[in-house]
């Protein structure tokens, strides 16, 4: 299957390296505005580079666009490849609106074109274990969970991530893993809860989902954490508890600010101790879709979905009240 990558950043990286690695998949372009970005990634993959989405759609016609753009730019790109008639694999958040999200969502239906959205934390073996824990009956009822990702300031990469216009900030943009999951493993949120506190440095988030099956869930998010991203999760209920923490894989901790300058270009991107990369695993996962026809581990509903509880987090935040869905 033919695919082409627009965006040419740390997400498009990861895009387009692992269609390269795919025997079911050819690689025919990667697109950026920026033309060095561009022919950097280009070189790396083993493909084309392009400037400009039509000139890759005509030179090299791919069936399949992966759009890893900043989030402000996902609604542009997807409607332009569903007119294309081409199918789209997007980065979450889906957009930034649900209004936006909406008439993605149309685009693709009206144009018949499937999308897929990429909540990659599915696709950790570490998580996918925690939910089938979960679904067995171990932990028994569902009682309370806590989550907690940290992480660099990518605003130190990639000034966009700062405003919250384009970004979302902390919650829209990285909480937004814990949302989907905790919603994947405990069902439909009834309502939410969030602090937050902001300043140039740091974008920290503290937030409360109360499930209908009367379960709740604490996650807390942090850029500008010093030192490695880190992970963190712990699901109990009426008969006991699991946990995964991702830094107790490593025997020697250090927290440090200083970067490499290919490590400042880009934001940071969280890993797996699996053998296979998740991004490499979904991606893989949502051609498979296209290809026999099937629904996705991950829907653009609850792609939706995810964004309209992380979308009240920041209501919460505004308001100070709690918000019910």
């Amino acid at each position: 299957m033919k695919v082409g990558v627009v965006g040419c950043g740390g997400m498009g990286h990861v895009h387009a390296q692992s269609y390269a690695k795919m025997r079911d998949a050819e690689l025919v372009g990667v697109c950026d505005l920026d033309a060095e970005l561009a022919g950097e990634l280009a070189k790396k993959a083993g493909t084309r580079a392009f400037t400009s989405f039509e000139e890759m759609l005509e030179a090299v016609d791919p069936e399949v666009i992966s759009i890893a753009l900043p989030s402000y730019l996902h609604k542009e790109a997807v409607l332009k490849a569903a007119a294309a008639g081409r199918h789209v694999i997007c980065e979450k958040p889906v957009s930034l609106t649900l209004e936006d999200t909406d008439e993605i969502i149309a685009a693709c239906e009206l144009n018949g074109v499937r999308l897929f959205i990429g909540h990659v934390l599915r696709f950790f073996p570490e998580y996918e274990q925690l939910k089938r824990q979960v679904d067995s009956g171990v932990i028994g009822e569902p009682g309370v969970a806590h989550a907690k990702r940290v992480g660099g300031h990518p605003g130190e990469a990639k000034q966009w991530f700062k405003d919250e216009t384009k970004s979302g900030g902390v919650i829209v943009d990285m909480m937004i893993h814990d949302i989907d999951f905790m919603r994947w493993a405990f069902g439909e949120v009834k309502s939410v809860f969030a602090m937050n506190k902001v300043d140039n440095e740091m974008d920290y988030a503290l937030v409360t989902l109360q499930f209908q099956n009367g379960a709740a869930a604490n996650l807390e998010a942090f850029w500008g954490y010093p030192g490695s991203f880190s992970y963190s999760a712990e699901l109990a209920g009426s008969k006991g508890l699991i946990r995964l923490d991702s830094s107790t894989s490593a025997s020697l901790h250090t927290r440090a600010k200083v970067r490499t300058r290919e490590e400042r270009q880009f934001a940071e991107i969280p890993q797996s101790p699996g053998t296979r990369s998740p991004f490499e695993l979904e991606l893989s996962h949502f051609l498979t879709c296209i290809r026999e026809g099937e629904e996705p581990r991950v829907t653009v509903q609850d792609a939706r979905e995810a964004l309209r509880i992380s979308l009240a987090a920041l209501e919460s935040i505004r308001t100070g009240k709690v918000i019910y869905l």
